[in-house]
């Protein structure tokens, strides 16, 4: 049975058919996201914490740490990206004990961040192209990690699923070639928007039995890119996930968490409310008027994807006797509630026999 071991200082995770889905943060990469990146070249990391706290306390396994910041001062990645790479880690290692997924274009910065991570991370990533695999396959032998491998070679992207599978094989033997078993090659499909591809989900769930069938390689993708372009993007997600598991995917790269309601989304649902005629009671708890009108919650909450996912892992018995849903499912424990099992009987009347 194939398994990807992936650990921290003191956590380990494994990637494996029969093993609960592995989760791995996408929020910590500023590429596509201007504020992050204007933060971090003032060098601003605050965002980072948040986001790193967030992603685990929402059910994160991994984090994927990225550094691809272009520098006003200093446009040339090569030399600003290994040091953003190494403060990265170092922060979040010190603020959470999660494995961690180094993401790089560039091998400096790929090194960088192996040199300063503690225990075993996931490297992402190598394709299929030759520069890439000569840079990269040397550095996933030499620190003993495992790679994820996107399935793109020097011709590019290929619609084509029977091409992208060609490569996936291609990287599988090209890494057997310097000693790096399968079992270490965690493979991207590659998902294209089912938007713009009506087979797009067709072709991924196909392309995954394949792989698990005759490569035995776990595999991964960034989750959202089937819903790109469409509305209720969180809709076609749900549905996405689970069918991906239950095709052989193991992991995906992804945002579990279910952004707070802000205090504008608050006071313009309110006003709205008001001009329907609906009255909200002066001095209502703001964390309970929040849900009843539709907003969610005050507080980052795990995303309606990692709802799914557990509810998948349950269903495909990649958790035992369901203990994972019964905790994801169980309420918090209300701030004013007495503490331990004693405390929870007080008050209780003893039957006497």
């Amino acid at each position: 049975m194939t398994r990807t071991l992936i650990a921290s200082a003191t956590k380990e995770v494994i990637i494996g058919f029969d093993q609960p889905f592995c989760v791995i943060g996408e929020r910590i990469n500023p590429t596509g996201r201007k504020k992050l990146a204007a933060e971090l070249q003032a060098g601003d990391f605050s965002t980072v914490e948040k986001d790193a706290l967030a992603q685990v306390a929402c059910g994160a396994t991994v984090l994927d740490v990225n550094a691809g910041v272009v520098y006003n001062s200093n446009p040339n990645p090569n030399e600003t990206e290994p040091p953003l790479m190494r403060k990265l880690i170092e922060l979040v290692q010190g603020l959470v004990d999660v494995r961690l997924c180094i993401d790089s274009s560039v091998p400096a910065a790929l090194t960088a961040g192996l040199e300063t991570c503690q225990g075993r991370p996931l490297l992402n990533s190598v394709t299929g192209e030759e520069e890439r695999l000569e840079a990269i396959l040397p550095l996933v032998k030499k620190y003993d990690v495992p790679v994820v491998a996107i399935s793109n070679d020097d011709t590019g992207i290929s619609e084509d699923p029977d091409v992208r599978f060609a490569v996936a094989k291609k990287i599988v033997e090209r890494a057997a070639d310097f000693g790096i078993p399968a079992h270490d090659i965690v493979v991207d499909p590659l998902v294209m928007p089912v938007g713009a591809m009506g087979t797009a989900g067709l072709q991924v769930f196909a392309l995954v039995r394949r792989l698990r069938e005759e490569l035995g390689v776990n595999t991964t993708c960034g989750a959202s890119n089937i819903s790109f372009g469409l509305p209720n993007r969180h809709g076609i997600n749900n549905a996405f996930l689970p069918m991906a598991a239950a095709a052989g995917m193991t992991s995906a790269i992804m945002n579990p968490v279910q952004a707070a309601a802000t205090p504008k989304n608050i006071e313009d649902r309110i006003g709205e409310l008001t001009a329907m005629g609906i009255v909200i009671p002066e001095g209502i708890d703001i964390d309970v008027l929040v849900p009843l009108i539709g907003l969610g919650s005050t507080k980052a909450t795990p995303s309606k994807e990692i709802e799914a996912i557990k509810a998948a892992d349950f269903l495909m018995d990649n958790d035992a006797s369901g203990g994972n849903w019964i905790r994801f499912n169980k309420p918090p424990a209300s701030a004013n509630a007495p503490q331990g099992a004693r405390g929870d009987r007080e008050g209780r009347r003893r039957r006497r026999g």
